[in-house]
Formats: structure tokens, C-alpha cells, sequence
């Protein structure tokens, strides 16, 4: 597991391709509740997102965006098409079921060979936890991905499976939205002149790379500076340099945080896990060390963190 591998623990679709659509003008998508992660994919034909608060931009065939929740917006034919406060019904998937509620603002389904009509692949993520959130705070509000990269033979995979009604569908169709959700972050992080996060440009250096790997393979082993830079091959000092150059804190402060928030999540997610054995899971064997270096990290203990959350 790598250091960006590890941030889609627990981002899966489950039935949330909840939208594909062949759509003739005059039509509108309007985004309500804000789900943490939402994929647009046009398939063909053109259309226009637009954020709240920020200006339209249009999306072409094989065009990909991904929208950081809570903002709101609009997937439309051209700027200015309004979508009606319409009763969603059946179309809605809550967002704690892994989808986000829109309301439709065309009364034409379309037809399939209009030359104008437009064809939309749409899908919502619930994000949880303190991983989720480390995720979400690499993106921008609004991430764009413009066709003739990694995710083209996604999508087309993804209209392939689309036209079809086969067991297994869905199935099918959420390992495919989840491909090409990866895909399109990490083409996003190394587009020219991106500034990715400091941890994710760090994971190409052949040392500090596999020293984060090794963390994050194993975040509970009893790692020192010295212990790391054995396994990677150089000595102390060039590791302690170039990771902290390069990841912007030495590697122990690091993995303190990377194990606070493993942590953080299991304390929310397994009420029944016992404090201490919370501590052993993310390598401090004992409570009373493992308290107190959450609670430096997080300004409440652990049991408290457990309450509020």
C-alpha cells in the first residue's frame, strides 16, 4: 500500500451510478446535497458544469470532473438553462447510502441519435472519516480532467456496460467508476505545472518513496529513523534530509500523524475496541503513551475524541 493508495481506504462505489443519461436540450442537473465526492463523465455530446460560486465551464466527449463536496452545482446544456425545484422520487440516493440528491430540470429523456444530444455518466462517493478527509483536503473544489488521458478506456468500458443488462451490472459498473476515479485524481496530480501534495510528488524519489511505502505498509512496526533508513537503503542523515526536504516534516512526525489518524477512525468505527488495543493496532504498546501522543496531536484524548465524534 502507497501513500496515495492508502487515502482510498473505504472510497467505494456501492450503487451509486445513479445517473446515465442521454439528454437533448433544453436539460439541467442540479447537485443539492452537497455528497464529499461527486464524478461527472461525458460520454459524448457537450455540456457545462457550473459550481456555485464559481464561473461555468464547459466539458467535451471523453471530459471528466470531480466536485468536493458540500459545494453544489449544475451540469447543464449551455449557462443560463435553469433546473426546477422537481420532487427527485425515485431518482434520489441519499448521500449516506453513497449518493447525493438532484433535481432534473428536462421533461425530454432524449433521443440516442440526436446530433445534439448529450450523454452523462454521474455517480456520488460518501467519504468518511479522518482518512476520507485527508483525501478530500488534496483536491480543489472543483478537479478537472480533459479527455485523451489514463481514464479514456474507462469510460469506455463504463458505455459499453452501460448499454448492456447483464447480471451483475451494477457490480461491474462501481469497479469501473472507482477506476476512473482514481485515474482521474492521480492524472490530475500530474498534469504539468500541478502541484500535487508534498507527499504524493515525494513518492517518486527512489528513497523517500519507499520510505513512505514502508509506512504505510507497516504504520505499527517499531520504526526509528535509523530502523527506515536501513530498509531503504541509505544512511540516517540522507534519509532525515531528504524526506523532511521533500515531505515537509522528518519522517517520525510524519508517521505519528499518519498513525493518529488510522487511529481517530478506528475509535469512531469500532466502539467496542478497547483504548489500549486502539494503541497496539497503530504501534504504541501501551495506552498511556498512545493517549498521550493523540492527545498532542489532537488537543482532546482519545476517549473524548470517541465521545465527540
Amino acid at each position: 500500500m502507497d501513500a496515495f493508495a492508502d487515502l482510498f481506504r473505504g472510497v467505494r462505489a456501492q450503487g451509486s451510478l445513479f445517473g446515465s443519461s442521454t439528454l437533448s436540450p433544453p436539460w439541467a442537473l442540479r447537485f443539492v446535497d452537497g455528497a464529499p465526492l461527486t464524478l461527472c463523465a461525458v460520454l459524448g455530446g457537450d455540456a457545462w458544469i457550473v459550481p456555485e460560486g464559481l464561473p461555468p465551464e464547459p466539458l467535451r466527449p471523453g471530459d471528466t470532473v470531480i466536485v468536493r463536496g458540500p459545494a453544489t452545482f449544475t451540469v447543464v446544456d449551455e449557462p443560463g438553462t435553469s433546473a426546477e425545484p422537481l420532487d427527485c422520487g425515485e431518482h434520489c440516493i441519499a448521500p449516506e447510502e453513497g449518493g447525493a440528491r438532484y433535481r432534473r430540470g428536462w421533461h425530454d429523456p432524449g433521443d440516442a441519435g440526436a446530433t445534439d444530444a448529450t450523454t452523462l455518466i454521474v455517480g456520488a462517493y460518501p467519504v468518511r472519516g479522518e482518512i476520507g478527509d485527508r483525501l478530500l483536503d488534496a483536491l480543489p473544489t472543483v478537479l478537472r480532467v480533459d479527455s485523451g488521458g489514463t481514464g479514456d478506456p474507462v469510460l469506455e468500458h463504463l458505455a459499453a456496460e452501460v448499454a448492456t443488462d447483464a447480471p451483475g451490472q451494477q457490480v461491474v459498473l462501481d469497479r469501473l467508476l472507482d477506476w476512473l476515479l482514481v485515474c482521474s485524481i492521480r492524472q490530475w496530480f500530474d498534469r504539468p505545472g500541478g502541484q500535487p501534495p508534498a507527499w504524493y510528488a515525494a513518492q517518486r524519489d527512489p528513497v523517500v518513496g519507499d520510505a513512505l511505502r514502508l509506512l504505510h505498509a507497516e504504520p505499527a512496526a517499531p520504526w526509528t529513523v535509523a530502523a527506515l533508513a536501513a530498509r531503504a537503503g541509505v544512511s540516517r542523515a540522507t534519509l532525515a534530509k531528504r524526506f523532511t526536504d521533500l515531505v515537509g516534516e522528518p519522517p517520525l512526525t510524519y508517521l505519528t500523524r499518519w498513525r493518529m489518524t488510522l487511529a481517530a477512525d478506528r475509535l469512531v468505527e469500532d466502539e467496542a475496541a478497547a483504548v489500549g488495543e486502539v494503541a497496539r493496532a497503530v504501534g504504541y504498546a501501551d495506552a498511556f503513551g498512545f493517549s498521550a501522543a493523540f492527545k498532542r496531536t489532537r488537543g482532546v484524548s482519545p476517549s473524548r475524541f470517541r465521545q465527540l465524534a
